[in-house]
């Protein structure tokens, strides 16, 4: 069990912890001199051979809350302590708020320094100690009087804690790894060591692991887990990390980075959350409010964008987005508080719901519907929550990700009734079934629209057709569906084009003979690099006119492709360019236009019109002067 310290200024947290454990917390010259806690402290105790219970101390100053927060961060029981002779203070009120924002709400109370005052004024101090506490998550928290200087009720306090450290259950270690950092040093001959707690998962030696958000591949060459050599670290102890990597220096770590499973590592700047304001504060938290967010052990500067109506009132819960300055990483139920900018004042404090949001439509009634399924309490009733709203599907990829579920619990929730679970190249996502039925419905009396509009034509390309019935569908979502229909028989697929069955564009007997005999063997004397319409309809003695339309209806038929402004390609060719493109991609990381002309030995111009017209079906992406190549493609294995 971990226990954190609370309260004022000098009302003795640092003494107490030393009496109970024996370990001076306050570890910088500094804090010795001056005889206040600057920074945060650790003391551990053995509660019998197989507990160890950890202390951290927090500074009780105004400037320091900062520090008071990065050592909040996964705690499991706290000590509120309260000097009888000044009685509840300032900062104990702010911490007990922090608290309360955090949902800490397992705790004890120390009635310190009762050597220094009458019993009358002890009494009168935990009845203002049960005033303050009452409402609120420590109201039935009990109160221990204690003098660190004489030892009058340490000993009482201390068995308390290790009879509530042998009773508490152990956290679940499912999940993958993660630990929040709050301190680095270096040791000689050791190397970098990092400190923090484990908020989920286990961690062994020699494991490989990442730092992030810098993302640095790191490994494992030692663990102390609660002050002790071990083997592992697991959800709940504190554990110092002897960490080695390519490069790693104490510099590269920062109070607030994660050392986490590497699965986990998608830095954000954008956070959806669940927000709630304390009932005292004066005015309301206004949309685009700028403020300190303290998460994990991070303190990072940002915004709130308040994303039902314009601001959030006192004592309101709302659902918003941090947008920071500064990258993190956070999942789903992370706690975080806001202070304001000065940080001088708590704000408001709350949960983590989504890690990944969309940059736009933040506040649409789909998204709002998503977001208040994300507030239910276990990862089923979210996700099926969420997907009547989700009509692109939900990735379950990104859903395992927000919620820290490993692959066996993953898959438990795939075998549910009530969703259904389309499986791509790039991952599963889930549909609600009826939206999923209703998107297998659209495609059919779209082909019919598209047949009656243009009888000439076989069907549209599979990028076309995407974009007509639902263009925020991912690429391979709409490829799986199209297979699927494709089985049932509803639809037909020829190369590139969808068509309904039933439907066939044929040319006449003399347009036939003129396509086989004449214009196909044309274009296959030059497949990469054929005569375009003028060059078609000089060389047979036809009018150009003739010849364009011809081959218009050819590649309706899916016969032919439109690569550029009367330039036709044969469909074995633009499959033979298709097989080229993906092959550099492969080798090279992309298709450059030098390397794929000098593959197809034509004219630079021609393969850039190549490329272009890759990019335009939806086969390859431009990104910069780059063309690549995506699993996601449409075309991909067709």
């Amino acid at each position: 069990m971990i226990v954190g310290t609370a309260g004022h200024i000098d009302h003795g947290k640092t003494s107490l912890v030393k009496a109970l454990t024996g370990v001076d917390a306050d570890r910088l010259q500094e804090e010795k001199a001056r005889g206040i806690t600057l920074d945060l402290g650790y003391a551990y105790q053995a509660v019998d051979a197989a507990d160890v219970l950890g202390f951290v101390d927090v500074p009780g100053h105004e400037k320091l809350i900062h520090n008071m927060l990065a050592g909040a961060t996964g705690i499991d029981h706290v000590l509120l302590v309260v000097a009888a002779d000044d009685g509840p203070m300032p900062q104990t009120r702010e911490h007990l708020e922090i608290l309360d924002l955090l949902g800490l709400d397992r705790g004890t109370v120390a009635l310190t320094k009762i050597d220094r005052v009458p019993s009358e004024r002890a009494a009168a101090v935990a009845s203002d100690i049960a005033a303050l506490l009452a409402g609120g998550g420590l109201a039935d928290a009990p109160v221990f009087p204690v003098s660190s200087q004489s030892g009058a009720g340490v000993d009482a306090l201390r068995a308390h804690l290790h009879t509530l450290a042998r009773d508490t259950e152990p956290r679940p270690t499912n999940g993958r790894f993660r630990l929040a950092v709050d301190r680095c040093f270096t040791l000689a001959g050791t190397g970098t060591v990092v400190t923090g707690t484990v908020h989920s998962g286990r961690v062994r030696i020699d494991d490989r692991v990442l730092l992030s958000p810098a993302g640095i591949e790191v490994r494992v060459r030692g663990i102390h887990a609660q002050n002790q050599p071990a083997q592992e670290g697991v959800a709940g102890q504190r554990c110092a990390l002897n960490l080695v990597g390519a490069g790693l220096e104490k510099k590269d770590v920062r109070r607030g980075d994660w050392i986490i499973d590497a699965d986990l590592h998608r830095p954000t700047q954008r956070i959806d959350a669940e927000l709630r304001v304390p009932p005292h504060l004066a005015r309301p938290l206004r949309h685009w409010t700028p403020v300190h967010v303290h998460i994990g052990a991070a303190d990072i500067s940002g915004r709130v964008a308040v994303l039902e109506g314009d601001a959030v009132a006192a004592g309101e819960t709302a659902l918003v987005q941090l947008v920071l300055d500064q990258p993190t990483v956070a999942l789903h139920g992370d706690r975080f508080v806001l202070r304001d900018q000065s940080a001088r004042q708590t704000l408001a404090g709350g949960r983590v719901l989504d890690n990944a949001p969309p940059t736009r439509g933040r506040r649409t009634p789909q998204r709002l519907a998503c977001l208040h399924a994300l507030r239910r309490p276990t990862a089923s009733e979210a996700l099926h929550g969420i997907l009547p709203a989700a009509g692109d599907g939900f990735d379950l990829d990104r859903f395992a990700r927000l919620w820290n579920l490993e692959p066996d619990a993953m898959q438990a929730l795939r075998t549910g009734d009530g969703m259904r679970c389309i499986d791509t190249p790039t991952g599963g996502v889930a549909f609600a079934p009826e939206n999923w039925d209703a998107l297998r419905t659209r495609v059919p009396q779209v082909l019919a629209e598209e047949h009656a509009r243009h009888p000439d034509r076989l069907g549209p390309d599979k990028e076309r057709l995407r974009r007509l019935v639902r263009p925020s569908l991912a690429r391979p979502v709409f490829a799986a569906m199209l297979d699927e229909l494709a089985q049932t028989g509803a639809i037909a697929i020829s190369g590139p084009w969808v068509h309904l069955p039933d439907h066939e564009v044929r040319l006449s007997s003399d347009e036939d003979r003129l396509w086989r005999d004449e214009i196909r063997p044309l274009l296959d004397a030059q497949p990469y690099n054929p005569p375009r319409v003028r060059d078609v309809a000089n060389a047979l003695g036809i009018e150009e006119d003739d010849v364009r339309r011809l081959m218009r209806q050819l590649t309706g038929m899916g016969e032919l492709h439109r690569v550029a402004h009367d330039h036709y390609f044969t469909q074995q060719a633009v499959t033979e360019l298709a097989a080229i493109a993906r092959e550099l991609t492969e080798l090279e990381g992309a298709a450059l236009a030098s390397a794929f002309r000098d593959r197809i030995g034509t004219g630079r111009k021609v393969a850039i019109h190549i490329l272009e017209f890759f990019d335009r079906i939806g086969y390859s992406r431009r990104i910069g002067d780059e063309h690549r190549v995506f699993r996601d493609s449409l075309l991909e294995g067709r």
